[in-house]
C-alpha cells in the first residue's frame, strides 16, 4: 500500500494561505499586517489598471508584493467578464496580463483569479491555452479541506463570511491522533479585496484574524503557488513496486507521514526506504 497521507514542509500539519485581489493601495497597509504576523499570499493584479490612482503602480510592485514574500499573478488585463467574451478575446486577456507582469518582474507568472468570479468550461479551456496552472473562483468551501482542481480552485472562505472565526477556532485545534486530521492535513484558504477593508471600516476583521492564526511553529505560511507546487510534488512521488521505497522526481522536499505516525522526508530527485 503506498503512502498517501501528506504532511507540509518540516512535517507541519496546518497551513494557511491568503489570495487577494484588483491591486488597490490598500494592499499596502494588509500587506504590512500579514508581514507583522508571519503570514504569505498571492495578489491578483490589472495590468490594465496600474496607472490609475488607487492602484498599486508599476515600479511600485516588485518591492510591495515580491520583496515582502508574497506572490503576484493574473487576474485579467481589463478584469473582464471573461464568460462574456469570444474565445480569442480570453487569450489576450490573460496573455497580456502575463506579459506585462512578466515584464515588470523578470519572472514566470502562472497563477490567477477569475475577475468576478466567472468562468465556465470554455474559459478553462483557453487558461489551459494560455499557460495558466491555478486559478482561484469566488466559490467558498467553508471547510479546511485541500481542493486540488486547481483551475476551479475555491478557498475556505472570503474575510466577511460568517462562520470566519468558528474555522479559526477549527484551524487552531490541537492535532488527535485518530482524527480527521491525523489523515488530512489542514489548509486555511482566504480570500477578499484590501479595499473592503476601508469602505466597509472593518480592518480590525484581518488584524484579529492575522494576530490569531499568525507567528505559529506548527503553520507552514504559503503562497497559492506554494500550495499547488507542493501537493503536485506530493502527488508526483513515485513508489517501488513492493511498496518499500519512494522517489521523489521534483524539485521540492516532500514530507509524508508513514505507518506507525512514522514521518519520512523525500528529498528533491531523492529515493529512501519506507
Amino acid at each position: 500500500m503506498t503512502f498517501q497521507k501528506m504532511l507540509f514542509p518540516n512535517f507541519k500539519e496546518k497551513a494557511l494561505t491568503l489570495s487577494y485581489d484588483d491591486g488597490f493601495r490598500d494592499d499596502m497597509r494588509l500587506i504590512e499586517i500579514m508581514s507583522e504576523n508571519g503570514l504569505k499570499g498571492t495578489f491578483n493584479l490589472n495590468s490594465g489598471a496600474l496607472e490609475e490612482p488607487k492602484r498599486v503602480h508599476a515600479d511600485e510592485i516588485k518591492k510591495l508584493y515580491i520583496d515582502t514574500g508574497n506572490e503576484v499573478a493574473v487576474h485579467g488585463r481589463n478584469h473582464a467578464y471573461l464568460t462574456a467574451l469570444t474565445d480569442a478575446q480570453i487569450v489576450e486577456e490573460i496573455i497580456s496580463d502575463r506579459k506585462a507582469f512578466e515584464s515588470i518582474l523578470g519572472s514566470v507568472i502562472t497563477g490567477m483569479a477569475y475577475a468576478y468570479g466567472a468562468y465556465d468550461d470554455r474559459v478553462v479551456d483557453a487558461l489551459k491555452k494560455c499557460g495558466i496552472t491555478y486559478s482561484r473562483t469566488t466559490n467558498n468551501t467553508g471547510t479546511l479541506k485541500i481542493n486540488d482542481d486547481w483551475l476551479r480552485l475555491s478557498a475556505t472562505c472570503h474575510h466577511n463570511d460568517e462562520r470566519l472565526f468558528k474555522l479559526v477556532d477549527e484551524f487552531l485545534l490541537s492535532e488527535k491522533k485518530n482524527s480527521i486530521w491525523a489523515e488530512h492535513p489542514k489548509l486555511f484558504y482566504l480570500w477578499g479585496h484590501s479595499f473592503e477593508f476601508d469602505r466597509q471600516n472593518r480592518w480590525s476583521i484581518i488584524e484579529e484574524f492575522a494576530k490569531k492564526v499568525g507567528n505559529r511553529e506548527d503553520v507552514w505560511y504559503a503562497t497559492n503557488g506554494d500550495i499547488v507546487a507542493y501537493v503536485e510534488a506530493f502527488k508526483a512521488l513515485v513508489y517501488s513496486a513492493d511498496n518499500k521505497r519512494v522517489y521523489n522526481p521534483s524539485g521540492l522536499d516532500v514530507y509524508i507521514r508513514g505507518a506507525g505516525d512514522n514521518k519520512i522526508k523525500v528529498p528533491s530527485m531523492g529515493t529512501v526506504e519506507i
